[in-house]
């Protein structure tokens, strides 16, 4: 299924990623910037850490409207449900600023 990668960024460590797959938390909010123009609740945030791809998180709503507080450009906020399914084995992908669009052709069938 399609969606988005973003990369988990590494001073969140490795608590913050496992926190999206271990039950910890229920939902996470990743923000994009812009209002995203191939994205769909259904879709998944696809996460990568230390230049692997972890797993993903399914979207469950778009939230549009937003600002960055620093810049006071327009982003939409991307809620996600938790826990989300994490990969036996990561599977090598090069981490990267920003968001990107992904058909998650390497995800396991």
């Amino acid at each position: 299924m399609s969606g988005i990668t973003k990369t988990i960024p590494q001073s969140r460590g490795q608590a913050g990623i496992d926190s999206l797959y271990d039950g910890t938390v229920s939902e996470f909010e990743f923000h994009m910037a812009g209002t995203p123009s191939r994205l769909a609740v259904g879709d998944y945030v696809y996460t990568i850490f230390r230049d692997e791809l972890i797993g993903r998180c399914q979207i469950t709503e778009l939230i549009t409207g937003a600002t960055n507080p620093s810049s006071g450009k327009a982003r939409t906020l991307i809620m996600v449900a938790c826990p989300g399914e994490r990969l036996d084995r990561p599977i090598p992908r090069q981490g990267h600023r920003g968001t990107r669009y992904y058909d998650g052709a390497e995800w396991p069938g």
